[in-house]
Formats: C-alpha cells, structure tokens, sequence
C-alpha cells in the first residue's frame, strides 16, 4: 500500500473515530440528564392509547400522579406538558424564544395551507408582519376602538332577533351557539369585508357554523401520522381526508368572499381590512415581503374561524352555568340594574363599573377555557427547566385546562364561583396571558393575536345576553347537560338551546 493511500485511510480512521466518541459522548451525556417524569408507554404507540377521548383531563390525571412538568413518548416523538402556573411560565415567559415555533402536522398541512397562516407560520419576518397588520387595522386597542360602532349595530341586530325569537308561541327557544356564530361573523365580516356575510340566521349560517366547528375539532384530534411519521400516508384514522374535503369547502368560501370583495371595490369609500391586506400582495418591501392569494386565504381562514368559534364558546358556557347557577345570574342583573338601569342598552363603556360582570367572564376563562390544551409549540435547542432535560424538537403543550382546575391553585376549582375574583389577590389576575394562573389565550410571543378582541366581545355580548334578557331551559327540557366535547375550542356535547325572556323595555330592542 502507498503512502499516499496510507495517510488517507489513517484520515478516514482517525474522522471517523472522532465522530464515533463524539456521538456516543452526546448519547450518554443525554442519558445521564433527568427528563420530566412520565408514563412508560407501549412500544411503538408509546402513550398515544392512553390519552383517550378527552386527552385534556388525561394528562391532568396524569401531572396529579407525576408532577407538573409531564414527559411523553407520542410515536416517535417526544411531548413535555406543563400543568402549573410556575411550569408554563419557565416554557412560555423564560425559555418564550426557544419555544417560539409550531410543530408540524397534518392540521398545519391540510387546513392552514401548509402553515402559510398567522397560527402555524414559523416564527420571522412574514408571522412578524402578518401580526403588526392585524394588530394595527383589526385587533389592537386603537382598531378595536374603531370598530366599536361596528359590535354596537351588530349586537343589536342580535338582540332583536333573539326578541323574535322569545315572542314565538309555538317554540320560543334561541339556539346560542348558531346565534353567537351568525353575530360575530357579520362583526367581523363588516370589519374585513365592508359587509355581513350572512344577512340573517338560516342554512347558509348554520353551514359555516358547522364548517368551523368540524375544524377546531379534528385540527384538535391527536393524529397517529403526528407522531408516526412513517404511518402517516395510511392515515389510519380518516383524519387527513375529513381534512382535505373540509379544506377544499373553506377554500372555496374564501376565493368566493375574495371575488365578491374585488367586483365592488368601486363601492367602498374607504379601505376595509382585506383591502390593506390586498395591498401587500403588490408590495414587496419591508421585512414580511410579498403575500400571496394562498397568504391572504389563510389568514382569512385564521379570522373567521378562531374568531368566531373561541369566543362564542366561552359566552355559551357562560350562558349555561347562569342557567346552572341562577343566584349568580340575578346578582349581576342587579349591578347591572344599578349602574345602567332597564331604559337603556349596556354600552362598552359601562363595563368598566361592573365588576361582577367582569368576575364572571373571568370564572368562565378559568372554568371553560376556549382552548383546553394550547396550541403546540416545539423546542429548537436542548434546555432546563426545573432541572429537567427537555432535549431538542420536543413539543410542548400548556394544560390550560388543567390549570383552571387545580385545587391548589383555586378553593373548590369545580365550582362556578365569580366571587373568587372579586377578592383583592383575586381581582388583579388579568387574562391577557401575564397572570400564568388564567392564561385561556395563551401567553408569549405566540399568544392568541385576538386577545384583547376575544376579552372585549366576551364581556361585550355576554353582559348585554345577561342584562337584556332572563334564561332558562326549554320547557321540555328539566336538567342541563355539562359535557364537554374536545378540540381546539372547548364545546358543549351537546348543542345548547335555551328560552329567553325580555327584561328591559320593549322600545329598548
């Protein structure tokens, strides 16, 4: 063998060697690291089979047997849940940045246009620019102030309708989750569109309804192709196909509001939201560069979506533990009665001296979180968190459910009870995401960019449902069902109707 052979084959052995030791130094460093503590799994699956139905109150069973940092093997991926105020804030205030990315899956990839949204974008330039848009001409203070015009005519329109309704002999009796839905998507449509995208209540309505609802529950579903990677082509739930024809209904609404918003342009005396959003599509400077149809679609379907679904859902099980509670219902008709009396309609202006009104949106953010599980975000490099190991591209989820329900944190925590945030300590929990106790939106730079809007429409049209009319179950109907039906968005098993009666005066409405 010639020298020159000889040196080359030592190089190779000596690379080679190097790598060797390297890699098993980092295996064996890693193994020497403590990770959370968690449940064993089955080969394969790992954990997925035990997280059931309801995997929501699962791993809260499961952070009570191993603490609140919780470790998964989900398939061939790793999941850390944090169950505590003091675990979520390490994850999402302390180590924000590193876990400022989603997770890819198949929600992400059949819904969301292949993450091309304001939800699952990764984290940079154009999520940067998509959430400065939004938040300046839609869901900041100042957008949201312009548009209080907008939810005033619109809760308006509602509540005459619900009058029809409670005047009805033969069945007077409101649907809230089709009446939440109809209301804000023409708040939101006025807003986006120059237009109510639905003139009244009826099948159209009730098809976007059920549209939005099919996807927060299966983007929620804890998908096997998630997590197996290599089973994911035999989609062996039927969850990708439900996608893709749900996709393609979605995708077709949207190009159609886009085509209509066009033709009349020429009608608009003024931009409305999709107009400035448009307006990127032909600029391509500054940081977030040019935004294609595809772009615009998917932060449309983010809009009328998560904006219509996670906040009506808070108001009806609002709705529905006033029907429960009856007392606490009466009580905030009092305060209410007081400060604005029966001649008049609630005005956002007086929320401010309504306390009790505020405790019981509270209580519900806490009770009935809009979004039971955060949404999922990933791990771009190795960290600590309480001296536990959390290795690189291991997803993370906030039990925010589990939170709202822990007894140590909340005396009696399943019982709807307002007075607890009407104590001094109780009183100064805000839930824009800084107090990790009540965090329904989120918390971080991936926070639920509706947050102050959500706030501002649930306190809005819950007080006004509260002050303008009594509730009470159908006539043939003696007991409320409670269940809980899992997903993004926390909804009622059971679709809720109930019978209104008007307390105010007639000519009010």
């Amino acid at each position: 063998m010639d020298p020159e052979t000889l040196r080359e084959l030592l190089v190779w052995g000596i690379t080679w060697a190097v790598l060797y030791v390297g890699f098993r130094y980092v295996l064996n460093s890693r193994k020497k690291r403590k990770l959370p503590p968690g449940p064993s799994g089955w080969p394969l699956v790992g954990s997925l089979p035990l997280l059931g139905p309801m995997p929501h109150v699962t791993l809260y069973n499961l952070a009570k047997k191993h603490g609140p940092i919780l470790y998964l093997k989900l398939g061939t991926s790793a999941m850390v849940v944090a169950s505590s105020p003091e675990t979520a804030k390490a994850f999402l205030k302390t180590l924000d940045l590193n876990f400022s990315n989603r997770p890819g899956n198949a929600g992400a990839t059949y819904l969301a246009y292949d993450s091309q949204d304001m939800v699952w974008a990764p984290y940079g330039p154009r999520w940067k620019m998509l959430r400065k848009v939004c938040n300046l001409h839609l869901l900041g203070g100042k957008a949201l102030d312009d548009w209080q015009p907008v939810r005033e005519a619109e809760m308006g329109h509602m509540l005459r309708l619900i009058l029809q309704h409670s005047s009805r002999r033969s069945n007077p009796v409101v649907n809230i989750p089709e009446m939440l839905n109809l209301s804000m998507a023409n708040m939101l449509g006025q807003i986006i569109l120059s237009k109510r995208v639905f003139a009244t209540e009826g099948a159209e309505a009730n098809e976007f309804k059920d549209m939005v609802v099919e996807l927060m529950t299966s983007a929620g579903l804890f998908n096997i192709g998630d997590f197996i990677p290599s089973l994911a082509w035999m989609d062996l739930q039927g969850i990708q196909r439900n996608m893709k024809k749900l996709h393609k209904r979605f995708d077709a609404l949207l190009t159609r509001m886009i085509q209509e918003h066009q033709s009349s342009s020429h009608l608009r005396r003024s931009q409305d939201f999709l107009d400035i959003i448009m307006s990127h599509r032909e600029n391509a400077d500054g940081d977030g560069g040019r935004l294609t149809d595809v772009h615009i679609k998917s932060l449309l379907l983010n809009l009328f979506t998560a904006g219509t679904d996670t906040s009506s859902s808070i108001i009806e099980w609002a709705v529905a533990e006033l029907i429960h509670n009856p007392e606490i219902a009466k009580r905030a008709q009092r305060e209410m009665d007081t400060v604005i009396g029966r001649e008049r309609k609630l005005k956002e202006s007086d929320i401010a001296n309504l306390p009790y009104l505020v405790a019981i949106c509270k209580e519900t953010f806490r009770k009935h979180p809009s979004t039971p599980l955060s949404l999922p975000r990933v791990a771009d490099q190795d960290c600590l968190v309480d001296g536990y190991f959390i290795p690189k591209d291991t997803k993370l989820m906030v039990n925010v459910w589990g939170i709202g329900r822990d007894p140590d944190l909340w005396e009696k925590p399943l019982e709807f009870n307002p007075d607890r945030f009407l104590t001094p300590k109780g009183s100064k929990i805000d839930p824009r995401g800084n107090d990790f106790e009540l965090i329904p939106f989120g918390a971080g730079r991936r926070i639920c960019a509706g947050t102050r809007m959500g706030i501002k429409l649930v306190e809005y049209i819950l007080g006004s449902l509260i002050h303008s009319f009594n509730w009470d179950l159908p006539p043939n109907q003696k007991q409320l069902n409670m269940d809980e039906a899992f997903g993004l968005a926390l909804q009622k098993a059971v679709p809720f109707v109930a019978t209104p009666s008007p307390r105010l005066a007639l000519h009010v409405y």
